[in-house]
């Protein structure tokens, strides 16, 4: 899926967020990534289609790196909160 080139070139551009967003992706793994290939623990399709109809109003929709970047920095914030 689109968003996972993003968060690719994200990690290019920004390699220090790259803890943030490996949190990322195991807190929103799929229950049986390790079932089926590529046997990486990433997000159903499914859910980030929902997660960017809800944002985007489009289930399409690519977040821009910036807009990643930003949701990563605010994730890290509220787990320091919590």
């Amino acid at each position: 899926m689109r968003i996972h080139r993003s968060m690719f070139r994200l990690i290019l551009r920004r390699p220090w967020m790259l803890p943030d967003l490996i949190l990322l992706a195991w807190v929103t793994r799929a229950r049986d990534w390790y079932r089926r290939p590529p046997f990486l623990p990433l997000p159903p399709d499914s859910y980030l289609r929902w997660r960017m109809e809800t944002a985007y109003g489009d289930g399409d929709a690519e977040p821009t790196v910036s807009e990643v970047a930003r949701y990563l920095s605010w994730a890290r914030r509220m787990r320091r909160r919590s």
